[in-house]
């Protein structure tokens, strides 16, 4: 594999796993106002950009392991970090997003006994 083709996968996985990035900070621009199916829709979003990212690096992993050679560039090792802290960025977001509706389901039993103990006392 010459260099513009590794220099291409490089960018095909910083495209896709940029993309995947932003639909992950939307959805947790969602978790945060309480959208919790806009934020489930753009980390299935996230998802699928993911996984064209991914595929670039397993095909160039595949190339490699068949015994084609591999020029790195800082480029690539570039693009595998960006891949990887999106992929750890989007796990987080998952759990912060159990989080998230947790919080707004006890903010809703907080202000119901709330009312309840209001009404007690008028």
């Amino acid at each position: 594999m010459d260099v513009t083709e590794s220099q291409m996968v490089a960018f095909t996985i910083i495209s896709f796993s940029g993309m995947s990035r932003a639909a992950v900070h939307e959805a947790m621009d969602a978790m945060r106002a309480g959208n919790f199916e806009l934020a489930n829709q753009k980390l299935a979003e996230a998802d699928e950009q993911m996984v064209e990212a991914h595929k670039a690096q397993t095909d160039l992993l595949h190339a490699f392991a068949n015994g084609t050679e591999i020029e790195i560039q800082i480029i690539m090792v570039h693009a595998q970090d960006h891949l990887m802290t999106t992929m750890t960025l989007k796990e987080a977001a998952q759990e912060m997003l159990e989080t998230y509706q947790k919080i707004y389901a006890l903010e809703g039993d907080v202000a119901a006994l709330k009312d309840a103990v209001a009404s007690l006392q008028a």
